[in-house]
C-alpha cells in the first residue's frame, strides 16, 4: 500500500474528504517527526513506540576498492510493535 492508497483507506474508514485525510495523516506523520527530531519518544498503545537510537562510529569498506572508510556515529529512527499489531500480523 503506497501513500495514495492509505489516503483513500482513511477516507472511507473515517467518512472524511480524501483532502481531509490526506491532511490528518500528513499532521500526524509530520509531528512524528518532529517529535523523534528532538529526542523524544512517540508511543501508540497497540500499535508501537517510535524512537531514536544513536547508531555507534564504526569502520567499513568501499565494496568496490575494498579501501577501509571510516562512517560517523549517527541517530536513525527505530519502530518497535506493540502486542496488538504483532498479533493481528501473526493471525495472517
Amino acid at each position: 500500500m503506497n501513500k495514495t492508497e492509505l489516503i483513500d483507506h482513511i477516507a472511507k474508514k473515517a467518512d472524511i474528504t480524501k483532502a481531509n485525510a490526506g491532511r490528518a495523516l500528513n499532521a500526524t506523520l509530520d509531528t512524528i517527526v518532529e517529535t523523534l527530531t528532538k529526542g523524544e519518544d512517540v508511543a501508540l498503545p497497540g500499535f508501537g513506540s517510535f524512537k531514536t537510537a544513536v547508531r555507534a562510529a564504526r569502520e567499513g569498506k568501499n565494496p568496490r576498492t575494498g579501501e577501509k572508510l571510516s562512517i560517523p556515529e549517527s541517530s536513525v529512527p527505530k519502530l518497535s510493535a506493540g502486542a496488538s499489531l504483532k498479533a493481528a500480523v501473526a493471525k495472517k
